[in-house]
């Protein structure tokens, strides 16, 4: 690390933490992670050299993930595991919406983008559109040839836009969900957390040698998870530790939002924007359907059943005590069934002989 880096992440961090300050005296919602993220994408997009150390935002991820498997006791994963259909039906419309995105998206620029040869745009709308994790959803579309400045900035925006909207309005609409679905663990054991954390820390890394999605994250959860519904518990989270989780967060998503940002692509991202508040209508919708099938409280499943981030949604979960272990196993195993499925989909639903043709 370079002493200019260094520094450049410090004053990043120290920014972050004035933005989450000021958000828990205005009592806003997430305070911890909306702040740095509203504040460093304020200011990377206004040109500041705002840094986001890599390290530090798997620490993040790590603490994050470790803290949400405590949610899982026995009784909450028979809870999860009665739901299997509602979790499966989540998957399919997830698959569905983000081919209907990606196919809208096409619609509208294939008039305009001349100088994108039709296979490489029809890639490109298809993988912005998947409701997928942004760094997997680009690296599918660079094997197919797709623009993937353009499908990362898509999925950045998305993310950006649903984490921004779905908290503010669970928060000011007073809604409820799953008040019984505390984590078991309250106490903080100084040796049981020193425990927790080598044994999270390990699956992590585990995750992260096997090239699995989200390692940091995925790892520590599953290990936490697995501890919890044996009913081990080594010790709870701090909340200042969690709290830091939240801002480096917010400060990674953040620094995705640099000066030329704006400038690529104006039309693509402005119809990315509006379609973003499509998806999550929509799928406000469809939790009300689940909610009605289920009798799960119906904000609970718009968290689960939203076009967002797992760490963001299920951090949105715990803050708001809306349903943790629920909002956790949707988009857990939705962002595993995008991963597996979304390629194979893709040239399933445009083999390359369409693609050539197009191309002709």
């Amino acid at each position: 690390m370079s002493v200019r880096f260094f520094l450049h992440t410090l004053l990043t961090l120290l920014l972050a933490w004035a933005a989450a300050a000021t958000c828990v005296a205005l009592h806003t919602p997430l305070p911890w992670m909306l702040g740095p993220l509203v504040a460093t994408s304020l200011l990377s997009i206004g040109g500041a050299p705002t840094e986001s150390w890599g390290p530090l935002r798997n620490a993040g991820q790590w603490t994050i993930g470790a803290t949400l498997g405590l949610y899982f006791t026995p009784e909450v994963t028979a809870l999860v595991g009665s739901l299997w259909w509602a979790i499966a039906l989540g998957i399919g419309w997830a698959l569905l919406l983000g081919w209907g995105f990606g196919a809208w998206l096409y619609r509208l620029h294939a008039p305009r983008m001349h100088g994108v040869p039709a296979p490489m745009l029809r890639a490109t709308s298809y993988f912005a559109g998947a409701i997928g994790a942004a760094s997997e959803m680009t690296l599918l579309a660079e094997r197919e040839n797709a623009r993937t400045d353009l499908v990362a900035a898509s999925h950045s925006l998305r993310l950006l836009i649903v984490t921004l909207t779905i908290p503010f309005a669970l928060q000011w609409s007073g809604l409820h969900g799953l008040d019984v679905l505390a984590p078991p663990v309250r106490v903080v054991d100084w040796q049981g957390l020193v425990l927790l954390g080598a044994l999270t820390g390990a699956g992590a890394l585990l995750m992260d040698r096997l090239g699995r999605a989200n390692p940091w994250f995925m790892g520590a959860m599953l290990v936490s998870m697995g501890l919890t519904m044996a009913s081990i518990t080594l010790s709870a989270v701090p909340q200042g530790l969690v709290n830091a989780a939240q801002l480096v967060i917010g400060v990674s998503l953040g620094v995705r939002f640099r000066v030329d940002f704006l400038r690529a692509a104006p039309r693509w991202l402005a119809t990315v924007a509006v379609g973003t508040l499509g998806l999550m209508a929509v799928c406000a919708a469809f939790a009300a359907l689940l909610a009605w099938g289920t009798g799960l409280p119906w904000a609970t499943l718009v968290l689960g059943t939203s076009p967002g981030g797992i760490a963001e949604m299920s951090i949105t979960a715990k803050v708001l005590q809306l349903g943790v272990p629920v909002v956790t196993a949707f988009q857990v195993c939705r962002l595993m069934a995008v991963l597996m499925l979304v390629a194979p989909l893709y040239r399933r639903i445009y083999p390359p002989e369409a693609s050539a043709g197009a191309a002709d």
